[in-house]
């Protein structure tokens, strides 16, 4: 038995069910509102466990190359044939924690695959990290060879070890790399949330050696959000690399989205500030242990003459309309100015339908603006929900919506996590999610209802094809 933990939820469940990989199903689209996807499939990436909060990236030098990662713990699948087929990268989990998870991946300009998670042992106490807060730490893993092998050492981004450590919980990392020709290509940078028994921080570290080392944290938000994980708090990073090596970061800060950026390869950020004003982006809703909006960033690298240093987007989902409905900004001059809201998913307003968890990419060979999603549109009850995947080819003003699924699913009010991911390249779409599926009986005495609900989510990877 272990304990997992993504702040604002502590479940007890039985952890590391052997991940098996289910053949691609197919999805017919008679049974959905919008159309689906073209050249729609699905893999299943795991039996019925406790996973979530996945993401996914493709190689920038191979595009055959793409890996997947989940929670709990941190787990890895790779395809070297554009998703055909799909392989279980074993031991990748880091023995000497008992926890590890809010997994992210990226490539870097060398065609290498690096993930980064956090890892513990035990709780702070919940919803409250930096209380009693734990040892623990934030790091990265390396792939050499392009995700389908990976190295066995562990690389620290910061830890906190020994008896008594300090009271600080490092959360939620995000890695991001600089694929650009610019003056700082091969960088990798990770953003992430401090709580202190006080606030919480936006920090960030930069290694400058292909994740070999990383730099002292430095703090990058203009003032410390609320202590504890729910509206107000400073949550979410999410940064993204311009073609001129400007590193642009968001993340959520009360009722607006904060925006920095930095020219000098992440030594110094101009000063933090709010760009966009937001309903609040963290909200319960029905049959979901908890739900959020996090704001996710992308950039179209391409330079043209009324987007000069790339056309940066950024997602989100808030309930500003009653219902919790996706959105989605624009700005052209890197980040001085942003578009008014445009609202991603496009069926009636008012109509009592949330959509949440959105997934933000952008084709940097196309331009194609992508955004994924949990819609529950076709449920007059808004509780069950299939995944939908919106696509814009006019710079983000319009968007057409695609069902990505056909078979609606309910969320059996478990933790889901707090985000999914999305990926594309050469009109090649990758998304990945979590389904909560029909509980299996139970196993024993000692698994309560909740704990056993908990433990039937599967990830999945949709693949889809525009041309």
């Amino acid at each position: 038995m272990a304990f997992f933990v993504k702040p604002g939820r502590l479940v007890l469940g039985i952890v590391c069910l052997v991940a098996a990989l289910v053949p691609i199903s197919l999805f017919a689209a008679d049974t959905v509102a919008e159309p689906m996807v073209p050249q729609a499939t699905v893999t299943t990436l795991t039996k019925p466990g406790f996973f979530t909060e996945p993401g996914i990236a493709i190689s920038p030098l191979d595009p055959d190359k793409v890996t997947a990662i989940y929670q709990d713990n941190v787990h890895i699948a790779f395809s070297n044939n554009a998703g055909a087929n799909w392989t279980d990268v074993p031991k990748v989990a880091p023995p000497e924690w008992r926890v590890s998870g809010d997994v992210s991946i990226t490539y870097d300009n060398h065609g290498h695959a690096i993930a980064s998670y956090m890892a513990f042992n035990k709780l702070g106490t919940e919803d409250y990290w930096a209380h009693n807060a734990p040892a623990g730490g934030l790091y990265i893993r390396r792939s050499l060879d392009g995700g389908k092998t990976w190295e066995s050492q562990a690389r620290t981004v910061i830890e906190h070890v020994g008896d008594h450590p300090p009271p600080l919980w490092e959360d939620k990392p995000f890695i991001v790399a600089d694929q650009s020709r610019g003056p700082h290509a091969g960088n990798l940078y990770i953003g992430w949330t401090r709580w202190t028994l006080t606030g919480s921080e936006i920090l960030l570290s930069r290694s400058t050696d292909d994740g070999v080392s990383w730099s002292a944290p430095m703090e990058i938000d203009a003032h410390p959000g609320l202590p504890r994980d729910a509206t107000g708090a400073n949550e979410g990073f999410w940064g993204v690399v311009g073609p001129d090596s400007a590193f642009y970061a968001v993340w959520a800060d009360a009722s607006h989205i904060a925006f920095t950026l930095s020219k000098d390869g992440g030594r110094s950020f101009s000063k933090a500030r709010d760009i966009i004003p937001t309903a609040p982006i963290m909200y319960g809703i029905t049959d979901l242990d908890r739900a959020n909006g996090f704001p996710q960033l992308a950039i179209d690298p391409r330079v043209t003459a009324d987007a000069p240093l790339g056309r940066l987007y950024v997602a989100w989902a808030d309930y500003r309309n009653g219902d919790v409905d996706v959105f989605l900004a624009t700005s052209v001059d890197g980040g001085d100015h942003w578009t008014p809201a445009i609202r991603v998913n496009n069926d009636p307003l008012h109509n009592g339908a949330d959509h949440f968890f959105p997934a933000l990419a952008v084709d940097p060979v196309t331009g194609d603006v992508y955004v994924s999603f949990y819609d529950r549109r076709a449920d007059p009850r808004n509780q069950a929900a299939i995944v939908t995947l919106a696509r814009s080819t006019d710079h983000g003003n319009t968007f057409v919506n695609y069902a990505w699924t056909k078979q609606p699913f309910t969320m059996g009010n478990v933790f889901m996590g707090d985000y999914s991911g999305l990926a594309a390249r050469d009109g090649h779409v990758y998304g990945i999610w979590t389904e909560h599926v029909e509980a299996s009986p139970a196993t024993g005495k000692s698994e309560t209802a909740q704990q056993h609900r908990a433990n039937n989510t599967v990830v999945n990877v949709g693949m889809a094809t525009f041309h």
